[in-house]
């Protein structure tokens, strides 16, 4: 099975993920540095739809700007935060495990067992 993490190796949610991953037998792992690498916002999209999740409930508020460019309050639309999630990767939660099975957001890690 393939799987695709979306990693902060500075994360412990994020390296306890990856080493669920790494220790599953027959996974064949594509490790994605986000801060580095951000996903595109159609990806973004994509992902949120799979786990069956809004970009607001994907949004990571602490240690992020996203108080201050006003993405935590009511009006702030789903395009909206894409949009900033695409320029700015830190208002991405994480770790996304994307696998055949389905993408979650893996808070706590333990959540990656559904998709493998």
């Amino acid at each position: 099975m393939k799987a695709t993490i979306w990693h902060n190796p500075k994360c412990g949610t994020s390296r306890k993920t990856m080493a669920i991953l790494q220790e599953a037998p027959g996974v064949e792992l594509t490790v994605v540095e986000y801060l580095k690498n951000p996903p595109e916002r159609a990806k973004l999209e994509q992902l949120y739809s799979d786990a069956g999740m809004t970009p607001q409930e994907g949004l990571r508020v602490r240690g992020s700007p996203a108080e201050e460019l006003g993405l935590t309050n009511d009006s702030a639309t789903a395009d909206q935060i894409l949009d900033a999630m695409a320029q700015e990767p830190s208002l991405i939660n994480r770790p996304l495990v994307e696998t055949e099975k389905g993408v979650r957001l893996c808070r706590p890690q333990d959540i990656v067992q559904e998709i493998l």
